[in-house]
């Protein structure tokens, strides 16, 4: 276990002097002054040649659209008419029979209101315990 713990103290130890240096790295960079960068010499510009003018193209003599040529016009022949129907003989239909009156149809029964009394269904009487 000794060796856990003496393992464990060394890295933690090392980590610690590495910390330290960059630290004092840190340090070091902040406190140097910035070097002064040389001047950059300043380039000419180039000048772009001016644009070609586009040419104007010549107008094309558009031929005339040809007609469309008219046909004749067909003729339909016409149409057959309706057939006649033929008449249907009239048929000779009996009278209807007299209507007779209907017989009287009885009432409805009325349905009782009141529930009747059972009288055996009371409760049975409770035993006592000595």
């Amino acid at each position: 276990m000794a060796s856990g713990k003496s393992f464990i103290t060394a890295f933690i130890l090392a980590l610690t002097f590495s910390s330290m240096s960059l630290s004092l790295a840190a340090r070091h960079l902040m406190q140097t002054t910035t070097p002064n960068l040389p001047n950059i010499p300043s380039l000419p510009k180039p000048t772009l040649p001016p644009m070609p003018s586009i040419p104007t193209l010549p107008k094309a003599n558009v031929p005339p659209l040809p007609t469309i040529p008219s046909l004749p016009k067909p003729t339909l022949p016409p149409l057959p008419s309706i057939p006649t129907m033929p008449t249907v003989p009239q048929l000779n239909i009996p009278p209807l029979p007299a209507t007779s009156i209907l017989p009287n149809i009885p009432s409805l029964p009325t349905i009782p209101t009141t529930m009747p009394s059972i009288p055996f269904l009371s409760p049975p009487p409770s035993t006592s315990s000595p």
